[in-house]
């Protein structure tokens, strides 16, 4: 055992054999010493990025984004919109507030898709639990395709010039003003301001984090290795599109799949293809497409949707082959 969590590792095995008086060995003694492992670790971690991000995100209010983003030409916009989707907050309830505000402020139709791939796919959740399950490596080259798939979904919109495809309503809706520039706030405040948000990040997913775990810890313990080679392994040559499919209709927390997809990789499954199914979970939720049809027509719709399935495929392929 190696790494920072070494010792964390080691003192979850002690408590499974001499506390519990399992064997770290049978399926259930590996089960419970996943569990004990994995739980403190991503919580830790969790805390610790939500923090940081948190603090990150007192420089990047809703207003000062879209004046930053107004106006910006195709790709300077697209990498910087995706640049910033990774440290400003996002759900589902927000994307059509944000698709309107974004488009009457000026910033154009490409730009603002681009913000709206990366900011649920590449959040601070999603890296926390990343981290702590499959390492910073993994983590940064996920971080790295994310961006990058954001950027170029926003480009190849931006240039098929699809603003016709945007519901007409979302035109004649008057452009709010910019309002006064949020007052400055001390490195205090800011501190202070980013254990408000680690607190509130934290309250909303430690249930779905204890949750997927406690079915990865089943996963790991309990279903055979063999069969997870065999459904998804490399020999599969559709496993990654399957994947992808299985996860755009799917609404499942970040925090909830991402450790079922731990134990997934653990027993076989390769890597791009745990990682194409978490990305079509977090990019193509259906509560967010479902929202998004009040402001796109069905055809736009159809166009992300599909731009980002085929993206995150390759992407899928791409990552297996660079870990194979």
């Amino acid at each position: 055992m190696t790494g920072p969590f070494a010792a964390l590792e080691a003192a979850a095995r002690w408590v499974t054999a001499h506390a519990a008086g399992l064997d770290p060995e049978t399926h259930l003694g590996s089960s419970v010493a996943f569990f004990l492992y994995d739980v403190p670790k991503v919580m830790l971690l969790l805390v610790g990025i939500s923090f940081a991000v948190g603090v990150l995100q007192t420089w990047l209010e809703p207003a000062r984004v879209r004046r930053l983003l107004g106006g910006k030409r195709t790709f300077a916009g697209n990498v910087l919109a995706a640049g910033i989707g990774i440290f400003t907050p996002f759900c589902s309830c927000s994307a059509v507030p944000l698709f309107i505000g974004f488009l009457k402020g000026g910033v154009p139709l490409g730009v603002t898709f681009s913000y709206l791939v990366s900011a649920p796919m590449v959040n601070e959740v999603a890296v926390a639990l990343l981290w702590g399950l499959f390492g910073w490596k993994v983590t940064v080259v996920y971080v790295g395709f994310g961006v990058a798939l954001a950027i170029v979904s926003g480009i190849v919109i931006g240039l098929l010039k699809l603003e016709q495809w945007v519901e007409p309503f979302v035109w004649e809706i008057p452009a709010a003003e910019a309002g006064e520039a949020a007052a400055a706030l001390t490195m205090g405040e800011r501190v202070k301001e980013g254990w408000r948000s680690s607190r509130e990040i934290f309250g909303k997913v430690w249930p779905y984090i204890v949750g997927g775990i406690g079915v990865g810890a089943v996963i790991h313990g309990y279903v055979p290795a063999e069969m997870i080679v065999k459904v998804a392994g490399r020999d599969n040559p559709f496993a990654v599109p399957v994947a992808v499919l299985i996860g755009v209709p799917l609404y499942a927390n970040v925090a909830g799949v991402l450790p079922v997809t731990e134990a997934l990789a653990a027993k076989g499954m390769p890597l791009g293809t745990v990682l194409a199914f978490t990305m079509a979970v977090t990019a193509l939720s259906l509560p967010e497409m479902i929202i998004l049809r009040n402001v796109l027509k069905p055809k736009l719709l159809g166009v992300f949707a599909g731009l980002l399935a085929v993206g995150i495929t390759g992407v899928g392929y791409l990552f297996n082959a660079l870990m194979g």
